[in-house]
Formats: C-alpha cells, structure tokens, sequence
C-alpha cells in the first residue's frame, strides 16, 4: 500500500491519512462518519468534514472531496478530449464516483461514453453523498458496466475506441494491474489509429518511480508517445499530482482555439492551463533522460 490511514485524537475527529514512503500525512478535521461497509472489492467510508464537504476513502487512502475533486476530473478529462482530433467514443476505466463521466459528457462532439467500473458500491455511494458528480449518469449517451477493465480491455474488439481514460486508485489491490505493458498493449489493440490513452499517474515528486515505470510499460506496449500532465490537488500526497497521456501522434499540441471557446463550465481547466500543465520541471525531464 502507497498509503497508510490513521485517526487521531478521537475527540476532534481527525481523518489523517500517513504516506509511509515519504513519512509525511494529510489530515481533515470531519464533522461525523456518514457510512462505512466492506464490499465485494474494498473498504469503503464516507465522512463529513469541517470545511472539505465529503469524503470518500477507498482502503484508507482519500480518494475525493466535495471541495477539490474538480482539479482531478477535469484533468483527467479535458486536456485528452481537447488532444484528440474529433474524439466520439471515450472508455472509462474505473472512475466509479463518476465526476470524469460527468465531465466527459461536457463535451457536445461526444457520441458514446461506455464507464467500467468493477466495484458498483463505489457508484451507488457516490449518487448518494456526491449527487453533484453523478449529474451526468442518466444522460443517453452513456452507459455503465460493473465489470473487471482488465478483463473488458482483453477482450473487447481492436479498433473500436478513439479515447481510454483509467480514472483508478493507486496501483495496489484491484488496481494494480492496470499499471502493466499487458493491460496497455490491450488498450493499445483497442484504440483506433489516432486513438489516446490517459491515466492517473501519482504525485511526481512522492512517487517518480511508479510514473518512469508506467511511461516503460506504454513504451513496451509500442505506444510511441508519452504526455505527463501536472496540477495541483490538496488532498492527494504532496498536493501535487499527474495525469499521463500516451498515443501514436503529437500530444503537445491540442486543439487551443475549441478549448478557448469551450461552451460548458469548468473550475480549473482552460486552455492556459493546459499549455501551462505540459511544461516539464527540470528533475523531471533528469528522470526521464536517465530512463
């Protein structure tokens, strides 16, 4: 496990959840424990806090907020979408609080969104403490199986996809294999010629291992090229996380003038912070020289 959750003080009710590695934490004051279960795949609970909203935790590691959530949805969502050339079926792979459904959907051009999530006590939690995440789910041009991704991607016909998203927890437990040159060879098989992957890939300062290792794998799986895209998220370890593109075209360039004039809402993505979240720090582009 990445992380390591701890309650302390029971008095003041803090949520504080330790990164083992870096021996560093993040804690939210919370107001009441609203649910908590064991399902079929995970430790779920949900809490409420003095000043974040909602929380979800998955196995004792944060997974979303009510306050912040929308720095990683809409990272994970947009600079893809905006990348593509004229993108019409997206999968999401995992993604079972269903914000990137919500802000996939934003898109007009988008004809078909196909979410596969493996665990659907995350969904049905989230429709009912993160209403404002599932605004999208009965929206027709989308649709929901609670099935295993890996197993999906394996078997899933070549050539069917113009985008693949892996909204997924961190590579342990039922996540762990979506980290490998097997499930990106699958991804790779499914996609169309012009077709783009993205992932979720840790914080670049904490875990600049597991990103040299997934940018490895997507290059064993004859994805031509790589994107790590970087933005700020509180709640994650060291505030700082990254999303990483793959494909067989350019994917420092993107289509400015639709994102400019974009015709929906967003919190935090534009097409200025797109350009912006392509630029690569030093120690970075270190890492990836040695590599």
């Amino acid at each position: 496990m990445l992380r390591d959750q701890v309650m302390t003080d029971a008095s003041r009710r803090w949520f504080t959840e330790h990164e083992r590695f870096m021996h560093s934490a993040f804690a939210l004051q919370t107001k009441e424990k609203l649910h908590e279960e064991q399902s079929p795949f995970q430790h779920i609970e949900i809490y409420a806090t003095e000043s974040f909203g909602n929380l979800m935790v998955i196995d004792g590691c944060i997974m979303l907020t009510s306050k912040d959530n929308f720095f990683y949805h809409e990272m994970i969502s947009h600079p893809v979408l905006f990348t593509h050339r004229a993108p019409k079926s997206v999968w999401i792979i995992g993604g079972g609080d269903c914000g990137t459904l919500r802000e996939v959907l934003k898109h007009s051009g988008v004809e078909q969104v196909l979410q596969i999530e493996i665990d659907e006590r995350v969904t049905r939690l989230a429709e009912r403490y993160f209403p404002e995440l599932c605004q999208a789910n009965d929206d027709p041009r989308a649709e929901m199986q609670f099935i295993d991704g890996i197993a999906w991607a394996a078997d899933a016909p070549a050539d069917s996809v113009d985008i693949i998203i892996v909204d997924s927890t961190d590579p342990i437990g039922p996540a762990k294999g979506l980290f490998g040159a097997d499930f990106y060879r699958d991804c790779r098989r499914c996609l169309r010629e012009d077709g783009l992957f993205i992932q979720q890939s840790e914080s670049p300062l904490f875990h600049l291992g597991i990103i040299a290792n997934m940018r490895r794998a997507m290059r064993e799986a004859r994805f031509v090229r790589q994107q790590t895209l970087f933005f700020p998220q509180c709640v994650y370890p060291s505030g700082w996380w990254s999303v990483t593109m793959a494909g067989n075209v350019p994917l420092h360039a993107f289509r400015r003038d639709d994102a400019a004039g974009k015709a929906f809402a967003t919190s935090y993505y534009n097409h200025e912070i797109h350009s912006a979240a392509l630029a690569q720090p030093e120690f970075f582009k270190q890492a990836l020289a040695a590599e």
